[in-house]
Parts: C-alpha cells; structure tokens; sequence
C-alpha cells in the first residue's frame, strides 16, 4: 500500500496510507481508532498524527461559505486558513477576535485546540467566539452544536484534539476593527520583578499583550525582556497585506544554530533592538501577530530532531516565584530557549473542558531536542508546573508522561467518554490508552 509522509511542526513524522478527503472518509466504513483530522500541521507533538490508522486533510475542504459584513459572522469550511478568513475580512473592517503566533492554522483546528493569543485577558479563547459548529460523529451522521447544546458534546469539540468527530464547517463571530494596523507599544525591561510590576496595567491598558524573555540574563538582569502591548488603530481600514516573506529555510542543518554562541548574540542584539524606556509604532498585523510566518519552515533551524516546546501555565498567586524557577531550571541544564514568551491569561472561561488556558501565567520555552539531557528538562518543568497547580500544553507536547496530562486535565475521562470511537491520535494513545 502505497504510503504518505506527514509531519507535525515540531518535527515527527510518520507514515500513513494517502491521506483521506472527508468525503472518503465518511463513504467507507469506519474502523475503531482507524482515522484522525488532520489540519495544516502546525501542533507541535504528536496530537494531530495517527501512526497506526490514517488521517483525513481538512485542507480539502477550505472554502469560507458566507460572509456578513454587517455583522461579522462568517461561515466557513473546517479547512480554510486564518490567513485566508484575514485577508477576506479585514478590508472590510473586521478581525478574528482571537489569532494565534501563526495564521498558517486551520478553522477546524484552531476549534480543536481551543487556541489562544495575545488578548486572552480580554477575549478569552477562539472557542467563545464560535457560534455553530457541524460536525460529523461516525454512526451519528451531522450533528450541529451551538454553544447552549446540552448533550456537552460543543464543550468536548472545543479543545476536544480533534477526537468528537470530524469538524465539516462553523460560523464565527469576528470583531469590529477600526484597521487591521496594530499601534505597538514596547516596554524594555531589566529584570523579570518589573515585568511583574508592568503587566497588570498593560492588560487594562490595551487589547494586546506579551512578552519576550531573554532565558540567559542571570544576575541583576535575570529575566530581563521586552513588554510588547498593542491595540488596533483607527482610521481607513484599507487592503490587509500579508508581510512577506524574508527568506525560506531550504534544508535541516545537522546542528541547530539556535543555541550557544548565536543564542547569546540574538538575545543581546534583540535586547538592545528596542530603546530603554516605552517606545511605540504602527505596525502591520503580520509583524505584530506572526513575526515567525515571515520565515518559511523556520523550524528547521532546530536540527534534525526537531524541537520540543514547552507550555505552561501556572496560577496566578506566587507565580513570580515559579517562572523564575522554571527560567532558573533552564540555565542549570544548560538549555536556552530561543523563543520565551510570557503571557498573563485572564479569568474569561472557554466554553471546552479540556481548554489549556486558564487564569494566571503562560510560559513558552523551546529547545532544539539534545536527547536525554533534553527530556531530563522537560521533566523537571513538568514537576515545577505541577507542583504549582498548573498544566502543560498538549498540542504543544510530544512527550508528557500519562501522569502529567491526567493531573493537568482532570476531566480527561469526561473527553475519553465522548470521543468518536473511530478516531484516535498518537497523543491519546500515548497518555490515556497506554495503561
């Protein structure tokens, strides 16, 4: 049987027979565990991988159905990209209330993993702004959830891995925007105690808000970063143009530069890049929001293993204390991060059970995989999370224990209970069906 090589972002890859179109899927009969949606590959581990089944592409279905520009509501098929439902809605004043760090991510799957980006403060997550999904249950046929469903099944489908069945289409509700520009406020700061003194007023000051962490400052500078905040402009709302792209990485090099020596220069020229004090600009929604997209296949550059990125969240009561310890853990195993990013999350709830966010502290660190120095590491997060109440980030994972997913989802079983029995990952294998 012919077979097929598909990848998760994170670089594993697996072999399956061709991918199915959802009309395949649904005109032949289904087998227990015999298929999983597949989006456009941006999860980072193995949630959106199905070694021992197949998988069926969403891409194949990709067209936005309706669009009003009245309202905002938008219809479309599982498949279409947010870059397309931006370059659609945009110009005509609107925006998606919620995008992630890349706009190369399906409806289907942003639904899935209940995504959440920089305004988490204000919006919440993707999934409450989603106002009718169609999904298909193999021997249910359609079924259409709306968010007062009583069967739970719209609470299970939002952040739910793709595993209550197959998402055919949805409608989501867009926000008005005076333009699509984002008028950027950058905060250098020294240390990671005044990140903590910054960011409760930037979260009440503006609509958007992150920070990058440099993970090699020690000393007086331990933590040290930028505070970017922002918010949509006013005025024309004109043409949404996506940034372009500046190169593309043509091969995996055998070592990965993102660490050692150029880690150090990146992080001190990145640093001085931006003034001491506050300094603002406008720029387009491409540079605020997916700087990374601007790189094709920018992952890359972490080697042949790929990469291991690890998210947390922690609550937000003596959260200082654990993300300096989480940094601190970094450094003693000699890993830098080359991209730590630091977001506060609201209190705003998901309408998904299985939702990552929750209220409190984000922190996102990556590492080129080393082998078993790098899974020492990221075991060791895991403990510090856990410890502190918090959660790690499945569809940012590829290796958590059964143990640590249990105790950072509690309601695992209610999803076990409500998954399609036709549909089944690597991810859920691995941490739920191992025993």
């Amino acid at each position: 049987m012919k077979k097929q090589r598909i990848e998760s972002w994170g670089g594993l890859a697996v072999d399956v027979p061709d991918p199915m179109v959802p009309a395949q899927y649904l005109s032949q009969p289904v087998l227990p565990g015999s298929a999983l949606p597949f989006g456009n590959g941006r999860s980072y581990g193995d949630t959106c991988l199905n070694a021992e089944g197949n998988v069926i592409t969403s891409r194949a279905e990709s067209r936005v159905l309706s669009f009003d520009p009245s309202t905002g509501l938008l219809e479309a098929e599982a498949g279409v990209l947010l870059s397309e439902v931006i370059a659609l809605s945009a110009p005509q004043g609107w925006f998606p209330p919620v995008v992630p760090g890349t706009q190369f991510v399906t409806l289907g799957g942003a639904i899935a993993n209940d995504i959440h980006g920089k305004n988490h403060h204000r919006k919440g997550t993707f999934g409450r702004h989603v106002t009718e999904i169609h999904l298909e249950r193999s021997g249910e046929g359609r079924l259409i959830l709306k968010p007062d469903d009583q069967t739970g099944l719209f609470a299970a489908t939002v952040g739910g891995l793709g595993l209550t069945g197959l998402i055919r289409k949805a409608v989501l509700q867009l926000m008005p925007v005076g333009s699509s520009s984002i008028r950027q406020v950058t905060t250098r700061f020294d240390n990671l105690e005044t990140y903590f003194d910054l960011v409760h007023a930037a979260d009440q000051e503006h609509e958007y808000a992150v920070a990058w962490i440099d993970s090699l400052s020690t000393g007086k500078y331990f933590g040290r970063g930028h505070l970017i905040a922002g918010d949509h402009v006013g005025g024309d709302v004109g043409t949404e143009v996506a940034a372009a792209q500046l190169f593309r990485v043509p091969f995996t090099p055998p070592i990965s530069p993102l660490q050692g020596p150029f880690l150090s220069i990146f992080n001190e020229t990145y640093f001085r890049g931006s003034p001491p004090g506050v300094s603002a600009k406008t720029v387009p929604s491409g540079k605020f929001f997916f700087p990374l997209d601007r790189i094709g296949r920018w992952n890359r550059l972490y080697g042949p293993r790929g990469l291991h990125q690890h998210q947390s969240v922690i609550p937000e009561k003596g959260a200082f204390e654990i993300v300096k310890s989480l940094l601190e853990c970094t450094q003693k195993h000699r890993h830098g991060s080359f991209l730590t990013v630091l977001k506060r999350f609201g209190d705003v709830a998901s309408p998904g059970f299985m939702s990552f966010p929750r209220a409190g502290y984000t922190l996102t660190l990556d590492f080129p995989d080393k082998g078993l120095k790098t899974l020492h590491l990221l075991q060791r997060l895991d403990e510090i999370t856990l410890s502190a109440g918090g959660g790690i980030n499945p569809y940012k994972d590829r290796r958590m224990s059964p143990e640590t997913f249990k105790t950072s989802f509690p309601q695992w079983k209610l999803l076990e209970e409500m998954r399609d029995p036709a549909l089944l990952s690597d991810f859920w294998r691995r941490t739920v069906l191992s025993n």
